[in-house]
């Protein structure tokens, strides 16, 4: 019973002693730090163990996240939106990634506002990011590279801790409770768009961008399914 009671009390403020660390206490990786998703899903806990309640499920395969603690096999990481929770680390990667922050974001030939323009990614784009020099990333994604703002991305740069109080918690049911378990991630992806294509739209002549449905594998020109966290 007392070593039961030691564990859960270690396991309470393990958390909060890693997030005031420049280094993680297991990897000895820097704190925070950027990961990506490497599972097409995973359930973010409340604490860092299978025990803890499950507040969030994250369904996008390299979604980037940052880490803020460690503990054991378990990371706690938070989402561009300020959701999160304890991940375990089997379903994290190492690999960069990054979220289009700004829509129609210009992707350039080269790091300079001079340079070719070959595409605009809509905002919510997920792609692969190369490097960064001088205020410029290199990003790949639906089989375009180029040069973007980094300041228009999301998982760029130097990851600044979040304040707790900035870390969204789980909205209430209509009740007033908190809901116990939410699902995270759009059911469509806005995928980047090349100049002067996407769907007609049947009211006008206009250009409109095109989405990606994961569930019908195929294009579509609107998705009313794209929305935030919704209780399940």
């Amino acid at each position: 019973m007392y070593r039961a009671v030691l564990a859960a009390a270690l396991a309470a403020a393990a958390p909060a002693a890693a997030q005031q660390q420049s280094t993680g206490p297991e990897t000895g990786l820097p704190l925070p730090r950027w990961v990506s998703m490497k599972a097409p899903e995973a359930n973010a806990r409340r604490g860092p163990s299978t025990n803890h309640r499950i507040d969030w499920v994250f369904k996008h395969r390299n979604m980037p996240l940052m880490v803020t603690a460690e503990y054991g096999h378990w990371r706690r990481v938070v989402d561009r939106d300020g959701f999160g929770g304890w991940v375990h680390y089997v379903l994290l990667s190492g690999t960069r990634t990054v979220i289009v922050d700004e829509n129609m974001l210009e992707i350039h030939r080269s790091p300079s506002d001079s340079g070719e323009v070959l595409a605009e990614a809509q905002e919510g784009v997920i792609a692969t990011l190369r490097e960064c020099e001088a205020g410029w990333c290199r990003i790949a994604a639906d089989g375009i590279r180029g040069w973007v703002h980094e300041k228009g991305l999301w998982g760029a740069g130097d990851p600044e801790m979040p304040d707790r109080a900035s870390v969204a918690p789980p909205p209430r049911r209509a009740d007033g409770r908190r809901s116990g378990r939410h699902r995270r991630g759009p059911g469509c992806a806005r995928p980047l768009t090349p100049l002067a294509t996407g769907c007609r739209d049947p009211r006008d002549s206009a250009t409109v961008p095109r989405w990606w449905h994961r569930r019908a594998a195929s294009w579509c020109c609107s998705c009313p399914a794209r929305s935030s966290a919704r209780p399940s």
